[in-house]
C-alpha cells in the first residue's frame, strides 16, 4: 500500500456537505483514496509522498462530462471557423474518418494533457466516428499512459444521408456491427467498481445522425450491461426542427418517447428547451453537461443553467470538442459558464428571463452564478451526471484526486482577499500540481507521465495531413 500527504495549503476547498474551505488545510490518502481531510495539525506527519502545498489553492479534480478527444486533430481549420452545427459539422466528417489509431492516441493524449494542466482529473470522451482501422480501445490506452480517470463512450452514427440524416453514408456504420462492438467494449473494459479509472458508456450521437430503432436498443442493451447512456440533445434550433420534421416532437419529448429520460442518462448541451421540460428532466433523473464556449463558438445559444439548477436537474459541465472549442481548459470553461449565465440575465426573452427588472434589483440576486456555484458544477455537478459518488469532492472515501494553483502567480496578485473565487474571477491559470487517485500527472507545472513535446511534434505531423484534406 502507498500512501500520499498534501499538507500546508492556503486553503483546501472541499465541496464537503458542508462546503468547508480549509486553511492551512491537507489531505492523507492510501492507496489513492482520502483518508483523512482537515488542517494539517490534523493529519499524519509522513506518507511514502509529501507534497507541500504551502501559498497554493487546492481543489477537487475537476470532472470534464462532455469531449470530442479527436477533434484535437483538426482545430482551427479555416473551413470551419465563422459557421453553425450542422454546416460545422459537415466540414469535418470525413476528416474525423480519416483519422488513424496512431493519431487517435496522440490527440486523446494532447487533449488529457491539457486538461490536466487545467485541473482536471477525470474526463468522459464522446466517440462516435469510427473508420480507418480506429476504435475506442485506442484512446483508452492512451488514457491510460497519461494516468487520468477516463470514462469513454462506444458512440455510433447509422443515419446516413441518403437516408435523411446528416452525416455522409460513407462516415456511418451498420447498426449490427455497432451494437456487437458495443457489447464487446463493455465486456473488455468497464469497471464499475468504487475508485474505477475507466468506463464505458454507450453514446449514439445525435438525433440527426442515428435512428430510433438504434436508440432503443442502445438504450436496453446499456441497461442490460448496467452502463450509463449520453447523447447530444437540444443544442441548435436545427435539430429541433428536424425532429419536429422528421418525428413530430421536440427533441425532449423524442427522447421520452424512445425511453431515454432517466437517472442513467445525461445529455450534452440541452441548449433550447422550455420549462415544461426542464421539469421532466427533473422529474426523471436525467441531467445536462453545459459547454457554453462551444455553444458560443457555434452560436448555438445559451442553455437555462441556473434554471436547471433551480429545478433539481443534474448539471455538469465539458469542454466539447476540442474543434468547436479548440481548446481543453475546464478551469476555463468553468469562468465562461460563470460569466455567461450572468450575461444571460441582462437578455430579453427568449434567451433571457421574462422580466423587465433590472439586474441591479435585488430581487433578482438569485439569478447570479457565483464563482463558487461555478466551481460546484465542474466538481460535484460532472461527478453526478457520471453517476459517480466517489470523485468530485475532497472527503474521507473519495477518490484522491485534486488539484493546485499557486497564488503567488501574476494572475492573482491583488485578488488574495478571496483566494477561491480569484480561481475564477481571475484568468485562470496553469495548475502546478494535478494528482489523480493520488498520483501526480502534474508537477510543478508540467506533465510528468509522459513525454508531451514529443506527442506534441507528432500529433502535429497527424493533424497536418488532415487539414490538407480540407484544401
Amino acid at each position: 500500500m502507498t500512501t500520499l500527504l498534501a499538507r500546508n495549503a492556503t486553503v483546501l476547498v472541499t465541496m464537503d456537505g458542508t462546503r468547508r474551505e480549509i486553511a492551512g488545510g491537507g489531505l492523507f490518502a492510501r492507496d489513492g483514496i482520502i483518508e483523512q481531510v482537515g488542517p494539517g495539525g490534523s493529519l499524519p506527519a509522513t506518507a511514502d509522498e509529501v507534497i507541500d502545498l504551502s501559498g497554493h489553492v487546492v481543489l477537487p479534480g475537476l470532472v470534464n462530462a462532455h469531449h470530442h478527444l479527436d477533434q484535437v486533430l483538426t482545430r482551427a481549420l479555416p473551413v470551419a471557423q465563422d459557421i453553425n452545427l450542422f454546416r460545422w459539422l459537415t466540414a469535418h466528417y470525413r476528416l474525423w474518418a480519416a483519422r488513424t489509431p496512431e493519431a487517435s492516441r496522440t490527440a486523446t493524449l494532447v487533449g488529457l494533457a491539457e486538461l490536466a494542466l487545467s485541473g482536471c482529473t477525470t474526463c468522459f470522451d464522446h466517440a462516435y466516428v469510427f473508420r480507418n482501422g480506429c476504435r475506442v480501445d485506442d484512446q483508452i490506452g492512451a488514457a491510460r499512459e497519461i494516468g487520468l480517470r477516463f470514462m469513454v463512450s462506444r458512440g455510433s452514427m447509422s443515419l446516413g444521408q441518403s437516408k435523411g440524416g446528416l452525416p455522409p453514408d460513407d462516415c456511418v456504420e451498420d447498426e449490427d456491427d455497432i451494437l456487437k462492438d458495443s457489447e464487446r467494449v463493455i465486456g473488455a473494459w468497464h469497471d464499475a467498481s468504487p475508485g474505477s479509472m475507466l468506463q464505458i458508456a454507450l453514446a449514439p450521437c445525435s438525433p440527426f445522425s442515428v435512428t430510433p430503432g438504434l436508440m432503443r436498443e442502445s438504450a436496453a442493451l446499456a441497461r442490460a450491461k448496467g452502463v450509463r447512456l449520453h447523447t447530444h440533445l437540444a443544442e441548435t434550433i436545427d435539430e429541433e426542427r428536424f425532429t419536429l420534421e422528421r418525428f413530430g416532437k421536440r427533441p425532449v419529448a423524442y427522447m421520452d418517447e424512445l425511453g431515454w429520460l432517466g437517472d442513467d442518462v445525461w445529455f450534452a448541451h440541452a441548449v433550447h428547451v422550455n420549462d415544461h421540460e426542464i421539469g421532466c428532466f427533473a422529474a426523471t433523473g436525467a441531467g445536462v453537461c453545459h459547454c457554453p464556449s462551444s455553444n458560443m463558438r457555434l452560436a448555438s445559444g445559451i442553455a437555462p443553467v441556473m434554471k436547471y439548477r433551480r429545478a433539481g436537474v443534474k448539471v455538469g459541465l465539458g469542454v466539447d470538442g476540442s474543434a468547436s472549442n479548440d481548446g481543453n481548459n475546464l478551469l476555463g470553461e468553468a469562468r465562461q459558464a460563470m460569466l455567461l449565465a450572468r450575461l444571460q440575465i441582462a437578455l430579453r426573452p427568449p434567451e433571457g428571463p421574462d422580466t423587465t427588472l433590472s439586474t441591479a434589483d435585488p430581487s433578482r440576486d438569485h439569478e447570479w452564478m457565483s464563482a463558487r456555484q461555478a466551481l460546484e458544477l465542474a466538481t460535484l455537478g460532472g461527478a453526478a451526471v457520471l453517476g459517480r459518488s466517489d470523485i468530485g469532492a475532497l472527503e474521507p472515501g473519495r477518490c484522491a484526486d485534486f488539484f493546485a494553483l499557486r497564488l503567488d502567480d501574476v494572475a492573482f496578485a491583488g485578488g488574495l482577499a478571496d483566494p477561491v473565487a480569484a480561481v475564477l474571477f481571475c484568468t485562470p491559470g496553469r495548475a502546478a500540481f494535478t494528482v489523480v487517485h493520488g498520483r501526480p500527472v502534474v508537477a510543478h507545472g508540467e506533465i510528468v507521465t509522459i513525454d508531451l513535446p514529443a506527442v506534441v511534434a507528432e500529433h502535429n505531423r497527424h493533424a497536418a495531413r488532415l487539414a490538407a484534406l480540407a484544401e
